[in-house]
């Protein structure tokens, strides 16, 4: 569908990339990876048509379209929500417009055997049907569907873009993209500004997407959920591999080993050229080997070894005093702006050690329950820090105050104690501030260079409870992985506000969800809480289909394209209702089970038990009995999501 040929991009003496070719079919989904500064935004302009290659072909067919979602870009703040969603359908509305000066040329002409009148009619007919195979006039319930899926409320409609931040226009953007359908997608960190359930509204829409999608992400469980190939830019060149991330990264790590085997020998093979060269250079009958030699040494290209990933770099945070063992309770905590309540009744209490998330729609309260925490705003109820707690506080405006006159480097070295000191520029390559980076001065840094120095900054203080607001949004996958490592070996408190699950999977064991006005306490992961959020969804979606639910919220029922009959749907609930309670006698007995095998492991825990055989024949039939009830409870899971689905 696209083909990339011999491309080649030079900004300076060394070119960004050279030689680089691949074909992009039409249902593939593509991870393009690297290291920041490795070419993948300029990749993706290229594509776009944005940005012409020094050398080198982006061929496609005329009939392709292509959506192209930048990072940053200048956003227009005249119309409403509705009306810039809207503007992806100006393609119909145009039709719309040629139908009805066509119909009124049918109405006023007269000469109705004309050739001419006839052709009018055959072009009315043919643009009617190119219309209504597009969808017709019927894209209302569309961009509702796509905003909402992206975080907005139906009170958000008429409201002017002005008044949402930047965040949330670059949500109505990837709207009006989405809407528009091209045939390929190019998403540049489409992630940055969403929530977990908008990520995973996106996930589901780009797996069902017709067109192929090319994505760059640093969200390592979204390019693993979406793509299915990763294309790799790393010195220069493209490497191609037909697999997800995950896989991706195994067999990086295998072709980096070969590379480093032949980089090897042929360091070997040079060394030993050199030294018959240096040896024999001198004698006369050796002359001809030696110039044969010479020109095989000349003949040689180097092999290039992929850059040393610094995510096994160990971090750990300075010893700080010991914090009581309640740093934060909150007692009727309540917030209000105005007449709008943020959030009502939050009891919480963090104890000390634990790691816990903050998730939520964006707008929920996640910020504004930090802020009270930092004493920053007013609130009712009664909030209490505990006793002796340093807070490291990482916020975006946090990255404001640093000092701009200061180097990289010196940032980090003043505040940087003891034996860290030695390792500051690993550190700072591990944050993408290798090599002459570290020289540039806090003023001429980028939001997002700011936003990361600002991050090494706070890991380098002695602190005992963390807080940190969306800490990987600037971040690649190798420094998440660094600061990520670090948190889990803080001896301390940390509160995580985020959107990243693969960050906060592993490293959260309680999560506090906001929402509706609310706080939520999850005891477990993030994982946890979303297969729960799932299932909670599933029996909401079954409730709205029953009559009585639908009292007093007829917009809220969903309409089904193919609606089922009284009968058939009796039926089904019926069926669903049956598999429910199989489901739940499976679970039961599950439970039973392993209570049944942890007492007989209890007995042969004991001296008198470890050489009981029976104890040790009861443990293999009961694990044969676990496997078998646990072989049935995944069939009628399997059949009870298909029926609710």
């Amino acid at each position: 569908m696209v083909s990339v040929d011999n491309l080649k991009v030079e900004f300076g003496v060394t070119p960004l990339f050279d030689e680089v070719s691949y074909v992009i079919n039409k249902r593939d989904r593509i991870a393009l990876v690297g290291k920041n500064g490795a070419g993948k935004s300029t990749m993706l302009k290229i594509l776009a048509g944005l940005q012409a290659p020094t050398s080198g072909v982006v061929a496609m067919p005329k009939e392709i379209t292509v959506g192209y979602l930048p990072q940053v870009m200048i956003l227009s703040d005249t119309r409403t929500v509705m009306q810039e969603a809207e503007s992806a359908f100006e393609h119909l509305f145009e039709i719309q417009k040629n139908l009805e000066r066509m119909n009124q040329q049918l109405a006023d002409r007269t000469d109705y055997e004309s050739d001419e009148y006839h052709q009018l009619i055959d072009a009315f007919t043919h643009e009617n049907e190119r219309l209504q195979m597009m969808g017709g006039m019927n894209y209302q319930a569309e961009i509702e569907r796509t905003l909402m899926g992206l975080g907005f409320s139906r009170n958000d409609f008429n409201r002017s873009t002005s008044e949402f931040s930047g965040g949330w226009r670059m949500r109505i953007e990837l709207a009006k993209l989405l809407l528009q359908k091209p045939d390929v997608l190019l998403l540049d960190e489409p992630t940055n500004h969403l929530d977990i359930e908008s990520i995973q509204w996106l996930e589901n829409f780009l797996k069902v997407n017709g067109g192929a999608v090319v994505l760059v992400s640093h969200d390592r469980a979204f390019i693993n959920n979406v793509t299915n190939r990763t294309i790799e830019i790393s010195c220069g060149r493209i490497y191609d591999y037909k697999v997800p991330y995950d896989e991706f990264v195994v067999l990086r790590k295998e072709r980096r080993e070969q590379q480093l085997r032949a980089y090897e020998n042929q360091q070997k093979q040079i060394q030993d050229t050199e030294e018959f060269i240096e040896r024999f250079r001198y004698k006369a009958t050796k002359a001809v080997q030696v110039q044969s030699r010479i020109k095989q040494l000349e003949k040689i290209v180097p092999i290039e070894i992929d850059e040393e990933d610094n995510s096994a770099l160990r971090l750990k945070f300075p010893p700080a005093m010991r914090s009581g063992d309640y740093p934060i309770i909150c007692d009727e905590v309540k917030k209000n702006y105005g007449a709008q309540t943020v959030f009502s009744h939050v009891n919480l209490t963090i104890k000390r050690g634990e790691k816990v998330a903050f998730v939520g729609k964006n707008g929920e309260g996640k910020t504004t329950l930090v802020k009270c925490i930092m004493d920053e705003i007013p609130f009712e109820g009664k909030l209490t820090v505990g006793h002796n707690v340093q807070i490291g506080y990482f916020a975006q405006n946090q990255a404001q105050l640093l000092d701009e006159n200061k180097t990289v480097f010196d940032t980090i070295d003043y505040v940087a104690k003891g034996d860290i000191r030695l390792k500051i520029r690993d550190i700072l390559g591990a944050f993408m501030f290798g090599g002459e980076a570290s020289e540039k001065k806090v003023k001429v840094l980028s939001g997002g260079e700011r936003s990361r120095l600002a991050m090494i900054k706070l890991l380098l203080e002695p602190v005992n409870f963390l807080i940190l607001d969306e800490p990987t949004n600037h971040l690649d996958m190798r420094s998440k992985d660094v600061l990520k490592e670090a948190i889990r070996e803080f001896d301390g408190t940390v509160i995580v506000v985020s959107h990243d699950r693969e960050f906060l999977d592993g490293l959260v064991t309680k999560v506090y969800e906001f929402g509706g006005g609310k706080v939520r306490e999850h005891m477990g992961g993030i994982y946890d809480l979303l297969r729960k959020k799932q299932i909670e969804s599933l029996d909401e979606l079954q409730l709205s289909t029953s009559p009585t639910a639908s009292v007093g919220k007829k917009e809220e029922v969903p309409v089904s394209e193919n609606k089922l009959s009284y009968e058939a749907q009796k039926e089904l609930n019926k069926k669903i209702k049956k598999l429910e309670k199989q489901v739940a006698d499976c679970e039961k007995r599950i439970g039973q089970i392993e209570a049944q095998i942890g007492e007989v492991e209890a007995k042969m825990a004991t001296p008198e038990g470890a050489s009981d055989m029976k104890l040790y024949e009861q443990h293999q039939q009961l694990k044969k009995q676990l496997d078998a009830v646990v072989e049935e409870w995944e069939t009628v899971s399997m059949e009870l999501e298909e029926a609710q689905g």
